[in-house]
C-alpha cells in the first residue's frame, strides 16, 4: 500500500512540474519508447518514439501529421521498415518535392522501389521458378534453446504477432540498418 501511494505521489509530482513533452523526453532518454510515445504531445517526438519502439505503422501515421520534408522522409523510413513500399515511395516523393536535392531521400526512395520490385511476382503460385530447394530436412534431435518460437496449434498467429516475434529476434536498431545500407552502397559505388 505504501509503495502504491508513493508511486501515485511521484507521478502526480512529475505531472505538476514537467510538461507531457518533458516527461516524454525523459522516458525517451531512458529507452522507454512506448511510455514516451504515450506522454508526448508533439507528433514528431511521438512518431520518433514509436519508430524506436518498432511500432512502424503508428510511427508513420504520427509522422504524417507534420508538413516538413523531414516528416515526410521519416514517414517514408517508417513505411519502408514496415514493408509498405508503395507508401514509402509516396512519402519519399513528398519529401523530394519539397527538397529536390536531398540525396538520402532519393537513395531511400530507390531502395523502396527495389524492394517493391523484388516483391512483385509474375508466376502467381511461383510454379515457373527454375531454382529452389532440393529438399527440406528438419533435424528432430536439435533443441531450440533460447528462442521463444513456439506456435500454439489451436490458432494461427496474426501478422502483428509474427512481426513482434521477428522484431524480438532482430538485434539491430533502425540507425544500424541505415548505416549498413549506406556502407553497402558505398562499397558498391567503389567497385570498378
Amino acid at each position: 500500500m505504501k509503495t502504491t501511494s508513493l508511486l501515485l505521489v511521484s507521478l502526480t509530482w512529475a505531472g505538476l512540474w514537467w510538461t507531457p513533452d518533458q516527461q516524454g523526453k525523459r522516458a525517451f532518454s531512458r529507452g522507454d519508447f512506448i511510455i514516451a510515445a504515450e506522454k508526448f504531445h508533439d507528433s514528431q517526438w511521438r512518431a520518433a518514439a514509436f519508430y524506436r519502439a518498432g511500432e512502424f505503422e503508428k510511427a508513420a501515421k504520427a509522422f504524417a501529421l507534420g508538413n516538413s520534408p523531414e516528416a515526410a522522409f521519416n514517414q517514408g523510413n517508417a513505411w519502408l521498415m514496415n514493408g509498405k513500399y508503395e507508401a514509402a515511395i509516396a512519402s519519399y516523393d513528398r519529401a523530394l518535392s519539397q527538397r529536390p536535392d536531398w540525396k538520402e531521400a532519393r537513395e531511400n526512395r530507390n531502395l523502396a522501389t527495389a524492394r517493391k520490385n523484388m516483391t512483385d511476382t509474375t508466376g502467381g503460385d511461383q510454379g515457373d521458378q527454375k531454382l529452389g530447394a532440393d529438399k527440406i530436412v528438419f533435424d528432430k534431435n536439435q533443441k531450440n534453446e533460447g528462442q521463444d518460437t513456439e506456435v500454439n496449434g489451436s490458432r494461427a498467429a496474426s501478422s502483428e504477432q509474427i512481426q513482434s516475434l521477428w522484431l524480438r529476434r532482430v538485434q539491430t536498431r533502425p540507425a544500424d540498418f541505415l548505416k549498413a545500407k549506406f556502407a553497402y552502397q558505398h562499397a558498391e559505388g567503389a567497385k570498378p
